[in-house]
């Protein structure tokens, strides 16, 4: 199959091909590998190479609605046993690691019918909102190569917007999926708190925040895979009761007439690019369109703290998957990060009081938000502040990197902590993204869409937040909006140059 006819179908295109014999999982799966070698060197998305794995798979039986679709799987948290797996870190890629066995949601990835060829860049452990570990190096946008893709599911992002897979595995802790999704013009879609399986070895992750699913050129691929994957498990600490029908047959429904909030202020107050509105308030004008009840709104929430909450859940987190790590390759700190031993450390002088408080606040922020949901079905926003970042300006400025090392070698993590440099540190790295977190922190579902482009031909999604358990009602307004304002057929440049 010529790469011009693969490009043409997204994954559940591919398969019905596969399945009415007009062309083999294998056939397929050697267009997705002449795709990568001729651009990703250029993008650097592929870290992990699978290609004998693939290359049997697609000589057995596959079943599922994705039966011998190509598939990469994001390098964090997606584990395939017996294949290096490094999340993004170096000490992970020196001692060459591979787990034993595999994560359930790659399971369910594999039963519906999936063919699994390599691993995608993240940063290390997943901790930022860029994709450019030293491990591996940066992710590059197919859009502009000296622009990000996105994290921590940039790779996965710039293989899918360059054509290598139409769907591809991702993850979202904090808006990655959604921001890579915006960054690189693509549909990603956050399912709400336990919707997809965190297994086998943990119940949840970071209370529910961080959810696993897969980013998509089309709405129904994206619904399609979460049939498949959706449902509890016996580790589940969540149970969210399941959908009324199949959200596949979701994305064809005309949704009902919405109540529609919108925002366009950074709840951080920070300064937000002139194109990061205009993407919400030509979004609004769209549904106006079509019927929906749209109005400048926006809950109730201090989004300073949430921010200041956040970010202190997100150093515990840190200093427990750093230490995890420690122990289990055997090491001390050589392979990791600075920037990620310095927010461990942060983390590990985090008072325990302290951190159930961020949690306490959380809950009550979880409460807003679902107050707000009373009024309005649905809160649009933008998914991003700002167009896509250059490669390396989101990098921690050489000097403060040096201090914060400095001191938290000193042992001054609490000291630095009790000056407020939580608040800096959140609003720094926070200003290009702040809109996301929300969600995660709440547990509720919601997707970013790609509905523009700025005058730099740079895509920027906007946001959607739902009330827990509405993906149905999310995914019949994706539907709605792929038919009016189609993305499928945009080609970023990278695909004209090198397709």
């Amino acid at each position: 199959m010529e790469y011009g006819e693969y490009v043409r179908y997204d994954g559940l295109g591919l398969a019905d091909l596969v399945r009415r014999r007009e062309v083999s999982a294998a056939e397929l799966l050697e267009a997705a590998l002449a795709r990568a070698a001729a651009v990703n060197p250029a993008l650097n998305a592929i870290v992990i190479p699978m290609t004998e794995i693939a290359r049997q798979r697609t000589g057995e039986a596959l079943h599922g609605p994705f039966a011998g679709v190509p598939f990469l799987l994001k390098d964090l948290l997606q584990d395939y046993a017996g294949a290096p797996s490094t999340s993004g870190s170096r000490a992970f890629k020196d001692a060459d690691y591979r787990p034993a066995v595999h994560a359930e949601i790659v399971k369910r990835w594999l039963n519906a019918g999936v063919v699994v060829f390599g691993r995608t860049n993240s940063p290390e452990f997943g901790s930022k909102a860029v994709t450019e570990p030293l491990a591996w190096g940066p992710t590059r946008n197919p859009w502009n190569l000296e622009h990000v893709s996105g994290g921590s599911s940039g790779g996965s992002a710039s293989a899918v917007a360059a054509g290598i897979v139409p769907i591809a595995g991702a993850s979202d802790g904090g808006g990655s999926i959604r921001i890579p999704a915006s960054y690189c013009g693509l549909f990603g879609f956050k399912p709400g708190r336990g919707r997809t399986p965190w297994g086998p070895d943990l119940g949840e992750q970071m209370h529910g925040a961080a959810m696993t699913h897969v980013l998509t050129r089309s709405v129904r691929d994206s619904a399609a895979m979460l049939d498949a994957t959706h449902g509890p498990e016996p580790a589940s600490l969540y149970v969210p009761a399941p959908p009324a029908g199949s959200y596949l047959a979701e994305v064809s429904r005309e949704p009902e007439p919405l109540r529609i909030a919108f925002m366009t202020r950074s709840p951080i107050d920070t300064p937000l690019h002139p194109e990061a509105v205009d993407a919400v308030e030509r979004t609004a004008s769209l549904l106006d369109s079509l019927g929906h009840d749209v109005e400048p709104a926006a809950p109730a929430i201090d989004g300073h703290q949430l921010a200041r909450d956040f970010m202190t859940i997100w150093f515990a987190v840190t200093a427990h998957v750093l230490g995890q790590a420690q122990t289990l390759l055997g090491c001390g700190r050589h392979g990791f990060e600075p920037d990620t031993l310095s927010l461990a450390a942060m983390g590990r002088a985090t008072r325990a009081d302290e951190y159930y408080g961020a949690y306490e606040r959380v809950n009550r922020v979880a409460r807003q938000l679902g107050e707000f949901h009373q009024r309005f079905d649905l809160l649009l926003t933008p998914t991003v502040a700002h167009p896509p970042p250059h490669i390396g300006e989101v990098t921690t400025p050489a000097w403060r990197g040096a201090a914060l090392r400095l001191l938290t070698a000193l042992g001054q993590a609490r000291p630095i902590l009790r000056s407020g440099v939580v608040h800096d540190i959140a609003l720094r790295n926070l200003r290009w993204v702040p809109f996301t977190q929300l969600a995660n922190m709440t547990g509720v579902p919601a997707m970013s869409m790609p509905l523009h482009w700025t005058a730099d031909g740079l895509p920027m999604g906007v946001q959607f937040i739902a009330p827990a358990g509405a993906e149905g009602m999310l995914f019949r307004l994706a539907g709605q909006l792929e038919r009016a304002r189609p993305w499928f057929d945009r080609v970023p440049e990278v695909a004209r140059s090198v397709g």
